[in-house]
């Protein structure tokens, strides 16, 4: 099948045709004619099955179908996603898409100047891709209009959900026009995801690409036990035996990536950390270093991790075993996409083994272990309970220097900001 065959304009296959794609993936085969039969939609897919295209694609097309009459173009397509990096990456296919079409988008979130943001809106925008955080502060301000949208997706929904922005889900939910299309994008089809369906979708098509929980049968996986202490010295060893040029590492903490980051430069193994305490100008230029080839190791946590989307990444490392089982998915899902191969190879000490059975039960399989020479735990090591907790999420209050007056509260903006 091709994508002329699922009904696009000339005008986006000619965009299609730019970015190098000949043939619709299988969420992208599935999703488009349903949403272009102007259904609800509620889609398993994980990052890397060609998701963003699937919704972008046919929404263009449906608002092509009803172009708007010249002047200030109201906001009739919003796309929320959970963190900042990803809704950047998913404007990004907005404006290839778009490139021979009259639509104008923006790309909303904290951590950066709000009056750029301001200025867009006054002049007029068709698509806005934004976090729920930053949103809700334009809300406040009046400086957005959501009465004229048409299309509403939630992409990511499970990381949103994580993340703890339901409320401010339920507050812009509550601003849209009750005549809509809705479209629901999620990893996992968790009790908490069916009850945002349920609540949201009107008799939802279901797609499931990926089956529930099931980490991507393309990404070999791989449990090396090692000493808590020897860890990074461990993987100092395997970057430079197996000649890796590209490598992304899960730390648990923020603190934890920075102090890998460091230690691994210390190696003489070129890396950058992201995470939310990062600026945005510093998370964007670590990853486009990383992209490039630059920098050969990302640290990241798992939140900062969402929305990056590279093409062929080869190794996965969890340096820290996730405290969320599911976390284990999204963070393997970064290998292996798009038909490529990958390995997910994960350090685990003592401490980690219950992790390890919880992951597995998720994944509902065993992954292999393999001890390397010279790095064997010792056995008279007895583990020490981890964190239940993760530091991932930030919790502090942040100050912002241009508080909107909105009556979302400072810990949900700050929240969004760090994203």
């Amino acid at each position: 099948m091709s994508f002329k065959e699922l009904g696009l304009s000339d005008q986006l296959l000619r965009a299609i045709k730019e970015q190098g794609y000949t043939e619709p993936t299988p969420i992208q085969k599935q999703a488009i004619p349903i949403i272009l039969d102007k259904k609800d939609v509620l889609a398993g897919a994980q990052t890397g099955t060609g998701k963003t295209a699937g919704f972008t694609l046919p929404i263009l097309e449906l608002l092509s179908e009803h172009a708007q009459s010249k002047g200030k173009s109201p906001v009739r397509a919003l796309i929320l996603t959970p963190t900042r990096e990803l809704a950047t990456q998913v404007h990004d296919n907005v404006v290839a898409y778009s490139k021979y079409l009259p639509f104008k988008s923006t790309v909303i979130f904290g951590g950066v100047g709000i009056n750029p943001q301001i200025g867009n809106f006054r002049r007029g925008v068709d698509i806005v891709v934004a976090t729920p955080g930053r949103l809700l502060d334009h809300i406040g301000r009046k400086t957005v209009d959501l009465s004229k949208v048409e299309f509403l997706v939630l992409d990511e929904a499970d990381r949103m959900l994580d993340m703890g922005f339901i409320n401010d889900i339920k507050k812009v939910l509550a601003l849209l026009p009750k005549k809509r299309q809705n479209l629901l994008f999620s990893a996992t089809f968790s009790d908490d995801i069916k009850r945002l369906a349920d609540s949201l979708l009107n008799s939802p098509k279901l797609i499931e690409v990926a089956r529930r929980n099931k980490a991507s049968e393309l990404v070999e996986q791989l449990v090396h036990p090692v000493d808590k202490a020897r860890k990074r010295e461990l993987l100092s060893h395997l970057i430079k035996q197996g000649k890796w040029k590209q490598v992304l590492v899960f730390t648990r903490t923020k603190h934890g990536a920075n102090k890998l980051s460091g230690q691994l430069e210390k190696d003489g193994i070129s890396s950058c950390a992201i995470h939310g305490n990062k600026s945005q100008g510093a998370r964007t230029k670590a990853l486009a270093n990383f992209k490039a080839g630059t920098v050969k190791v990302l640290v990241a946590t798992d939140i900062a991790a969402r929305g990056i989307d590279i093409d062929q990444l080869p190794h996965v490392v969890n340096f820290e075993l996730p405290n969320i089982s599911e976390d284990y998915v999204h963070r393997i899902g970064r290998t292996g996409r798009a038909g490529s191969e990958g390995i997910a190879i994960s350090l685990v000490c003592v401490d980690e083994l219950q992790y390890l059975k919880d992951i597995e039960k998720v994944i509902k399989r065993k992954i292999p272990q393999e001890r390397i020479q010279g790095f064997e735990p010792d056995p008279t090591i007895k583990p020490e309970p981890v964190k239940k907790k993760s530091n991932n999420h930030p919790r502090k209050k942040t100050v912002n220097k241009t508080p909107p007056p909105s009556s979302r509260s400072s810990r949900s903006r700050s929240r969004d900001r760090l994203k």
